[in-house]
């Protein structure tokens, strides 16, 4: 299954963009958001359980990045507002139907991976 991560671009400080990530067809337990900036490791970003719609966030964009999901689309959205230089990454969405709470953060628990939409933050 490959999910179809989109909606990445430039941006100037300040400004907002959201991605999406489809999974057509698919339902998962969770679907999580990463980044990789240039020169550093891939980073948890944001999490969403598709029941309930449960959030977890990295304190790093905690009150200015929303994860949502319309499970009538099987799609989950990043919603990124007052966007900084240091959020600039490649970021990828992963889903799984099985991954547990305790191990959402882990790029290990997930199976499925989007190709990746690149966010760039211009100062």
């Amino acid at each position: 299954v490959q999910l179809q991560a989109s909606g990445g671009g430039l941006v100037q400080t300040g400004g907002s963009l959201r991605l999406s990530c489809a999974a057509p067809g698919r339902t998962f337990r969770r679907t999580t958001w990463f980044r990789q900036a240039p020169g550093k490791e891939r980073e948890f970003v944001a999490s969403i359980k598709w029941s309930g719609g449960f959030t977890r966030y990295a304190d790093s964009v905690k009150g200015r990045f929303t994860v949502s999901r319309d499970n009538a689309k099987n799609t989950v959205y990043l919603q990124m507002e007052s966007l900084r230089p240091e959020d600039t990454a490649v970021y990828y969405c992963a889903a799984d139907p099985s991954v547990i709470d305790s191990s959402l953060a882990s790029q290990t628990a997930y199976r499925y991976w989007g190709q990746g939409t690149l966010v760039t933050v211009s100062s």
